[in-house]
């Protein structure tokens, strides 16, 4: 079945995904990974749209993002493309695309999910079996939230500052709400929004994306609707 559109709202998180071709990774070492992280930092502030956390695993990149207009986020993308594809295929030795097909997007109620999809995202590489807790993997926001290392590459979001009055506080609260884990029900909410790209929030966010695109943005239920019960005659 074909996609729907991509739905891109200014001013709205929106969880985004970059998968790379089957079995190729796309970043081979300390090199590759810091080289598109230099063009990330470049093409956010180029294109205004705030980067709020990442991950860079070996075959995906996957961001949290605000951009400030309908466009920011696809030229951002496009451009991350064109500097980081040839680079790669350069110093690899290799040609062709590295991606498989176009990035994924989902926007995202921040009020009810802000926080869960950062955690989400800090935390893929526990669950890829890439380390044993996140403050191990380098290639993601963590260490910035955590208080580890400041992340010149982070615009911290007002419901991040919400967890405390100091950094301190801050740092604290979110390393708490790490600790505390993920679900594997929240881990696959977060799974299934980014395979089928419809938007993630309650039930009066989507009303409200409904209403301002003039779209459906959750999937019409399956069958027939129920028949109206028979009319009743008074005896």
């Amino acid at each position: 079945m074909a996609r729907l559109p991509r739905l891109v709202i200014p001013d709205h998180p929106h969880h985004v995904i970059l998968d790379a071709l089957d079995s190729l990774s796309a970043f081979r070492d300390e090199e590759d990974h810091a080289a598109f992280l230099g063009w990330l930092k470049m093409a956010s502030r180029q294109f205004r749209v705030a980067l709020h956390a990442y991950v860079l695993l070996p075959g995906q990149v996957q961001m949290l993002i605000t951009p400030s207009d309908a466009t920011g986020l696809g030229k951002m993308m496009q451009w991350l493309g064109r500097q980081y594809v040839p680079y790669f295929n350069a110093r690899h030795g290799r040609a062709g695309t590295l991606w498989q097909g176009r990035y994924r997007a989902t926007l995202v109620d921040a009020g009810r999910y802000f926080l869960d999809c950062c955690r989400y995202l800090e935390s893929a590489p526990v669950r890829a079996g890439l380390c044993g807790e996140p403050g191990q993997y380098r290639w993601s926001s963590y260490a910035h939230h955590a208080g580890i290392r400041q992340d010149p590459l982070i615009t911290d979001h007002p419901l991040y500052w919400q967890l405390g009055n100091t950094p301190f506080d801050r740092e604290a609260g979110y390393r708490r709400l790490m600790e505390s884990g993920m679900s594997q029900a929240e881990i696959s909410l977060f799974d299934q929004a980014l395979r089928k790209g419809w938007p993630l929030g309650s039930d009066q966010f989507m009303r409200s994306l409904e209403k301002q695109t003039a779209r459906r943005v959750a999937p019409a239920k399956r069958g027939r609707p129920p028949k109206p019960a028979p009319e009743t005659r008074d005896s």
